[in-house]
């Protein structure tokens, strides 16, 4: 099996890459980074650290890359792999679609009848149905049937975290032990791949959403309570008792939609929880808080970490103090080199909390939830 993989950054290669290549697919990465794709051609190997209770460094071998800046010799890769996986941001997924379109274009004038599934890895609610949707505008609509018969688009969730690299090794990248990579086995086309490390499943908005309210939630959360009390790393930040106690509050708060919505056994979550919080503490980690915090203005929005399960909170009548905490932190959150930061911060100056947080969640200006944001606000800076 050959991959096509949009993304050659920290999580490329050490997430998605790594369990292909260790599964024995055949990958070759896509990036505009030169000195990056010109180290991956020539070595056509890298090496992972993988820190937990221990550290350990694997290689990573049966790579190779091309340049996204050479269009025809992506669109001629699309054209003939099985696979197309990416880890480029949910930003970068509009920019590579016409790209893809192209090469499926391509892929059908040249007779491929090969079954080809593209599966969009990150952090984003049905990430790869956003890429079909934006693939097709720029696809002329004579392929469309002919796409829709051979290329599957199958949604994920992914979970592993990946600080900035640390090493001399421009190639080799850091990684957690922990990785979950889920995907939704009712959208392959042709047969359902067996690959190590890619879980299957029929319900995949419960992971999404256990993913999404635990995880990115808790993450985020301790990244802003963590800036206020003057931490810079998330490790730092989580071995404050202060802050691990609102964000375990949080992250149990929104638990408690997931057990509702979807089943959890409250048990279990619970162990999940305590499982997320030991990551954040991972000793071998230097996650900073600038790196988590980032781009506040998308996840502010309905569909992300903060809004969704607070919305979730409001449709079950839970409790969701701790969540209105950690949404009113993110109005301390400042980062010159962070444009929606910025752009957050010049909203709040100029309209206030309550007209900015309405703006970006969608919650209704008068709603209770963005007034008690507000008082949380206050109590934070007055504290």
């Amino acid at each position: 099996m050959k991959d096509l993989h949009f993304g050659a950054g920290n999580i490329g290669r050490g997430f998605i890459g790594k369990v292909l290549a260790d599964a024995g697919v055949h990958v070759t990465f896509a990036d505009v980074a030169d000195d990056l794709i010109n180290q991956l051609k020539e070595k056509k190997t890298y090496n992972v650290k993988v820190v937990g209770s221990e550290c350990r460094t694997e290689a990573v071998s049966n790579v190779d890359a091309v340049n996204s800046k050479d269009a025809d010799a992506v669109i001629a890769q699309v054209a003939t792999v099985d696979l197309i996986t990416t880890a480029v941001g949910p930003t970068v997924l509009n920019i590579i679609a016409k790209t893809i379109a192209d090469g499926l274009a391509k892929r059908i004038e040249d007779g491929n009848e090969g079954f080809l599934n593209i599966i969009a890895c990150e952090n984003m609610v049905r990430g790869t149905t956003h890429l079909k949707n934006e693939v097709l505008k720029h696809l002329d609509e004579k392929y469309h049937a002919k796409v829709e018969e051979l290329v599957g688009f199958a949604d994920s969730a992914v979970d592993r975290i990946v600080p900035p690299a640390d090493s001399e090794d421009p190639l080799e990248v850091t990684v957690e032990e922990f990785s979950e990579w889920i995907v939704d086995q009712t959208q392959f086309k042709g047969d359902v791949p067996n690959i190590k490390g890619m879980e299957l499943t029929d319900n995949l908005m419960a992971f999404v959403e256990r993913k999404l309210f635990t995880l990115n939630t808790g993450h985020l959360i301790t990244a802003y309570l963590g800036a206020l009390a003057g931490h810079n790393t998330i490790r730092e930040a989580i071995e404050d008792e202060a802050v691990k106690a609102d964000v375990q509050a949080a992250m149990e708060e929104s638990g408690e939609v997931l057990i509702r919505r979807y089943g959890f056994e409250a048990d279990a979550h619970a162990a999940y929880i305590q499982k997320i919080l030991g990551r954040f503490a991972n000793p071998y980690l230097v996650d900073e808080i600038d790196r988590v915090g980032r781009q506040p203005i998308r996840k502010l929005g309905p569909a992300d970490r903060l809004t969704k399960p607070l919305l979730g909170t409001m449709e079950y009548g839970i409790a969701n103090d701790h969540l209105i905490k950690g949404m009113a932190a993110a109005f301390f959150y400042v980062n010159e080199d962070d444009p929606q930061a910025v752009e957050l911060q010049a909203m709040f100056a100029e309209k206030g909390l309550k007209e900015t947080l309405a703006h970006y969640s969608e919650l209704p200006v008068d709603s209770s939830e963005v007034a008690r944001v507000e008082a949380a606000y206050q109590a934070l800076k007055s504290a």
